[in-house]
């Protein structure tokens, strides 16, 4: 007859014990407690299998309920049971920010009226989500339209040259002068400033390449359908001329190839081969702008989005429409330039006050 090789589990407190399995004991998973008593709470039959969610689900659970009784204390509703009307005027509440914080998401609100069931069976008082007040609430918080993305102040001419007196005279002083008056001159998105590369035919590994001309330069830029030539001026003056800031960063960072805006390490002096990111360009709008003392309700609504649409509101105030100064809204393919063909014929960069 085979032999039992279990592993036996004494323990002197309980004998009865002593021949049972080591897996017999293991630990289950803790219970949720009332807030009232802390009596553990049963588990529902919600989850699979009558298993809990999962720690990080079970913490977010337990941070709506604390939401939702500390409303419920404020508005003089009871948190238990919980009535159908009660959490349709608490899910409305959260839809208007007027739960305490900051108007919630219609995603954020479905995912709390889970919590709130899920605790609500815990305590024993099943909620029906499908309550006519429940539902009533929810539909009307998804037909309302979605929160509108938060609008971005733009920069001007002197904005610009007052965040240029902000920077360092070093390496890096030069790189960041560089980005900011070649973003603003030229209306680019962060990605199209970090993702440009010198050279004026050379095999791309970014989304764009620039070519320096005796009268500026050129951004020939990857898009969707085709490619997209900009021309840039150069400007009134040395300091706030895009083009001889690209020179003089170009120059003293010794690039030939590649990208064109990099990294620069710790010591200030050594250029990476690595492409700068994009992120650098939204905190250096915010930095320079804070340190320049613009207006605080405007710097906070500042991003690197504010140097393309400052480039916009200027053209327009200035009747200099994109499409008469160069940068070229229609698509071109890789051609040869046109012989004869001056792309400098408006120099929207003075026009612009730079």
């Amino acid at each position: 007859m085979p032999r039992n090789n279990t592993p036996k589990v004494k323990n002197a407190s309980h004998p009865a014990l002593e021949n049972q399995p080591a897996h017999a004991h293991a630990r289950a998973p803790d219970a949720p407690h009332d807030e009232a008593d802390g009596t553990p709470l049963p588990y529902g039959s919600d989850t699979p299998a009558g298993r809990p969610p999962a720690a990080n689900t079970r913490l977010a659970y337990a941070k709506d309920w604390k939401h939702f009784s500390a409303w419920c204390r404020r508005s003089g509703h009871a948190a238990l049971p919980p009535a159908a009307q009660t959490i349709a005027l608490y899910l409305e509440a959260c839809a208007m920010g007027e739960a305490g914080g900051r108007a919630l998401s219609r995603t954020t609100i479905e995912r709390r009226l889970c919590g709130l069931a899920w605790n609500a069976a815990q305590r024993g008082h099943p909620l029906d989500r499908d309550a006519p007040q429940i539902a009533g609430a929810l539909a009307g918080i998804r037909s309302r339209p979605a929160r509108l993305p938060r609008r971005r102040e733009a920069v001007d001419a002197a904005d610009i040259l007052a965040m240029l007196g902000t920077l360092p005279h070093d390496l890096r002083g030069l790189r960041d002068r560089a980005i900011l008056l070649l973003g603003f001159a030229a209306g680019l998105r962060r990605s199209q400033i970090v993702g440009l590369d010198l050279g004026s035919r050379s095999p791309l590994e970014g989304d764009g390449l620039v070519e320096i001309l005796p009268d500026g330069l050129i951004l020939r830029l990857n898009e969707t359908g085709g490619r997209r030539e900009i021309a840039v001026g150069r400007g009134s003056g040395e300091n706030s001329c895009p083009v001889a800031a690209v020179e003089r960063w170009i120059r003293f960072a010794r690039l030939s190839q590649g990208p064109l805006f990099r990294r620069i390490g710790r010591d200030g002096h050594t250029v990476a081969e690595a492409r700068l990111t994009d992120k650098h360009v939204a905190r250096l709008v915010k930095q320079t702008a804070r340190a320049a003392g613009l207006d605080a309700d405007r710097t906070a609504a500042l991003s690197a989005q504010s140097l393309r649409t400052g480039l916009v509101r200027a053209a327009t105030i200035g009747r200099h429409p994109p499409d008469e100064s160069g940068v070229r809204n229609g698509m071109m393919q890789d051609e040869p330039a046109q012989p004869g063909r001056d792309r400098f014929r408006v120099n929207l960069t003075k026009a612009l006050g730079l």
